[in-house]
């Protein structure tokens, strides 16, 4: 049974963690996301990640689910059907290019005329 000491000091540390998290994400550039979404990405998710045959749709996922993904995926982690190819294509990213990918992501839409 954690003290009330211990609690506080597991909350402090949450917190801090949490904030961070957030300045991340605030950091992240959509933009840069959907470029660099375009080299790779799009060949399996289709546009604005919008899924394809056996791909998943990844557009409108909230950006800590996405971060989450992909750095499981980097870690060389299997977590689905498609882990092999995924494993492969998020090693390479780095912390600041998942960021980007997830702002991108959560707001893309698909539009027919693009």
């Amino acid at each position: 049974m954690l003290g009330l000491v211990q609690l506080k000091i597991f909350f402090g540390f949450f917190s801090i963690i949490c904030l961070l998290l957030s300045f991340q994400v605030l950091a992240a550039d959509a933009a840069a996301g959907k470029m660099r979404y375009s080299k790779t990405c799009v060949n399996c998710h289709g546009p604005a990640g919008k899924g394809a045959a056996s791909y998943p749709k990844i557009s409108g996922k909230e950006v800590p689910y996405i971060i989450e993904k992909l750095e499981t995926y980097r870690s060389g982690t299997k977590i689905g059907p498609n882990s092999g190819l995924m494993i492969m294509m998020a090693k390479p990213l780095t912390d600041e290019e998942i960021a980007n990918l997830a702002a991108y992501l959560k707001d893309a839409k698909y539009n027919v005329n693009n």
